[in-house]
């Protein structure tokens, strides 16, 4: 049965599917965008630092405010509608809801939000991928034991890939690589929050009227972000990332499945079962042809001769040979299609993709020369970049994870491109997620 047959069914039974959401930021304002509009979908409560800028984000995506005005979590259950609190703990033991999603983005929170949830016996939506790919295989080991789903998110690049990759299972064929498309050019890797916008074509006059965060947009652009998306989907289907991190060869469609196969059979891939980006400009900044800059795919190769035949005979875009294919998705909507994922997990007990093994990591990639004594500043920032490594060097290394690099007090000098090792820094904060770290060893897998 699918899964809108399954909520009009707890619709009419007067039993909606009540969710939690951490996080009223542009994916939690994309979320609620469209709740309004599923029925039989409740978000009961909703946890903000800022109150003030939860309410002004509900406002902007159609909420009036006699729907957000509850004073408890039981008064917003039995009228149908929102309570806003700045606890997210109390949100995520509120009795009743039976799914949290996770949106706040912070690594160390959203790691402690999602544990407090999975212990309150809630399904978690982990919309924030940096907390994933730092302790991801721990959490999900943790929602098995207690019976409930740890989900990524459906209409993130991470959810959609995997959806893919089960496609490409599904179907009997060899997969061999997945990715996503990203604006990117070697010259972006050392961008800093201050020189940002000049890689977006952006005048001063142009950003001073936005509200633009120069550390998240930092974060595409020098391929951290992509480094986390990709370690997680890792982890959650099983493929590697390359020894050397992200190579982001440039691709557009019709090349997709002649460049994303191996070295051995004209491709560039080092071998076949990589994660990797389809860059959408050359080396030299030109704009690829047909890019994907905003899309998702899958390359993956024929059994037989007679499989062979059959995609060149139903139009299939391969490479040269007709033994590789691709497919993909043009495009994610983020937060609008997540109620999907959160859907699933509730009426089906089914994640869209989940970390259920330790097999690579993001870790912390120094931009520059920094002697002891500097701190680090974290995603986005002025100091590091993350490179997506299998899990095994990652231990090999001790090294520091990108989600463990913000505000941390260097103790030997580090050089440009040297990957971060707890040797190198002071850790006196956050210990909790340090021991997490130490227990998700126990699941290194490869």
């Amino acid at each position: 049965m699918n899964l809108s047959t399954m909520l009009a069914i707890r619709a009419a039974e007067g039993r909606p599917v009540r969710v939690g959401l951490i996080g009223a930021g542009k994916f939690g304002s994309m979320i609620l965008a469209q709740a309004k509009f599923i029925a039989g979908l409740h978000v009961v409560g909703i946890a903000d630092l800022d109150l003030a800028k939860a309410r002004g984000a509900l406002s902007r995506v159609g909420w009036g405010e006699e729907r957000f005005g509850a004073p408890s979590f039981a008064a917003a259950m039995e009228a149908g509608t929102t309570h806003l609190t700045e606890d997210a703990r109390a949100l995520c033991a509120a009795e009743g809801i039976e799914c949290i999603i996770e949106a706040t983005g912070h690594p160390i929170a959203g790691l402690r939000h999602a544990m407090a949830a999975i212990d309150a016996g809630k399904h978690v939506v982990m919309v924030n991928v940096e907390a994933d790919v730092l302790c991801g295989a721990h959490l999900a080991e943790r929602a098995r034991q207690q019976g409930v789903v740890y989900s990524m998110a459906y209409g993130d690049q991470p959810g959609a890939i995997c959806e893919l990759v089960d496609w490409v299972h599904s179907c009997g064929f060899e997969l061999v690589a997945a990715g996503k498309g990203m604006n990117f050019a070697p010259p972006y890797r050392y961008s800093t929050p201050d020189t940002v916008w000049s890689f977006f074509g952006w005048t001063d006059e142009e950003v001073a009227a936005g509200d633009f965060n120069p550390k998240m947009y930092n974060s595409f652009t020098d391929g951290t972000k992509a480094a986390i998306e990709m370690a997680a989907v890792a982890n959650a289907t099983g493929l590697d990332c390359p020894d050397d991190g992200l190579a982001f060869y440039p691709s557009g469609l019709q090349d997709l499945a002649e460049v994303f196969k191996p070295e051995s059979e004209g491709g560039r891939l080092p071998k076949a079962g990589l994660v990797d980006i389809a860059a959408s400009r050359e080396p030299d900044g030109r704009v690829v042809l047909n890019n994907i800059q905003y899309g998702m795919f899958v390359t993956f190769r024929a059994p037989d001769d007679y499989t062979r035949a059959c995609f060149q005979q139903y139009g299939l875009l391969t490479d040269k040979s007709g033994w590789y294919g691709s497919m993909w998705r043009p495009f994610h909507l983020i937060g609008l299609e997540t109620s999907v994922s959160v859907l699933s997990a509730v009426l089906r007990g089914e994640a869209t993709g989940s970390s259920t093994r330790y097999r690579a990591d993001a870790v912390a990639t120094s931009k520059g020369d920094f002697a002891a004594g500097e701190y680090l500043d974290g995603e986005g920032g002025f100091k590091v970049w993350a490179k997506a490594i299998p899990a095994t060097q990652s231990m090999q290394r001790n090294a520091l994870p990108i989600g463990l690099a913000h505000h941390v007090k260097l103790k030997k000098p580090i050089v440009r491109d040297q990957v971060v090792s707890f040797d190198d820094v002071e850790i006196t904060e956050d210990l909790d997620i340090v021991a997490m770290r130490d227990e998700q060893k126990r699941l290194l897998d490869g």
